[in-house]
């Protein structure tokens, strides 16, 4: 299983536009047979940081995941939405 933790600090007053935007990347995502789960999550202390995890069950889901219209049309959204973006990908040992 890989689990992506993807990460976005939005522009000033975005924050209600991004989540609408991605809500339905997130169901279109959760609906792949290789997803295990997929969540949006607000910052504590910060409510303009909103980050995903993700969990998958292997690169192929992944590498299919990534190709998928409701992800490419979310990800357009959030580039632009965004002032930083870090991604990064994890195994389970």
């Amino acid at each position: 299983m890989i689990t992506i933790v993807a990460k976005f600090t939005l522009k000033a007053g975005k924050k209600q536009e991004f989540i609408q935007a991605v809500t339905p990347m997130i169901e279109g995502s959760r609906k792949e047979s290789g997803n295990v789960s997929y969540n949006l999550f607000e910052d504590i202390r910060n409510n303009n940081i909103l980050t995903f995890i993700e969990e998958w069950k292997d690169k192929g889901a992944i590498d299919f995941h990534n190709q998928t219209e409701h992800f490419l049309t979310g990800l357009d959204v959030i580039k632009e939405l965004s002032e930083n973006i870090e991604i990064t990908q994890y195994q389970k040992l």
